[in-house]
C-alpha cells in the first residue's frame, strides 16, 4: 500500500497532468471509478467529472503548477496534506489542505479546504 506521502505525490501528479490522456490514465490508476471530490469552489463525482475539474483549473491558470507543502500524514484510510498552486518556479499564491479517504490503495474521496486565496 502506498504511504501517505506517496499517495499525496501521486495526487499532485494527477493535478499537474496537462495532457488529457495522461491525466485520465493517472486517474484510472490512482482513483476509484466512483471517486468524489469536493472543495469550497467545485465538486465532482466519478473520474470523468474530476478530470473535467482538473482541466478547468489548467484552463484558468495555464502557467500554474501544484506542489506539496510539507509532508503528508495519515492513519487508517485517511491522508492529510497541504498544497500550493502558483506560477511554475514561484511562490504559491493559493494554498490549501486536502483530506483523502482511500479505498485499498486508491483515492475514494477528497475533501479540500482553501487556506489562502488572493483577494480580488
Amino acid at each position: 500500500m502506498r504511504s501517505p506521502q506517496k499517495l499525496a505525490e501521486d495526487y499532485i501528479e494527477v493535478w499537474n497532468a496537462r495532457d488529457a490522456g495522461q491525466r485520465q490514465a493517472l486517474l484510472a490508476a490512482t482513483w476509484t471509478e466512483d471517486a468524489a471530490y469536493a472543495d469550497p469552489l467545485m465538486r465532482g463525482d466519478g473520474r470523468p467529472q474530476i478530470d473535467g475539474l482538473i482541466a478547468a483549473v489548467h484552463e484558468r491558470f495555464p502557467a500554474f503548477r501544484f506542489s506539496l507543502l510539507g509532508a503528508a500524514d495519515g492513519y487508517g484510510d485517511v491522508v492529510r496534506f497541504c498544497w500550493g498552486l502558483g506560477p511554475d518556479g514561484s511562490e504559491a499564491v493559493v494554498k490549501g489542505t486536502d483530506f483523502i479517504r482511500r479505498s485499498g490503495d486508491q483515492i475514494a474521496s477528497v475533501t479540500g479546504f482553501i487556506d489562502q486565496m488572493p483577494q480580488g
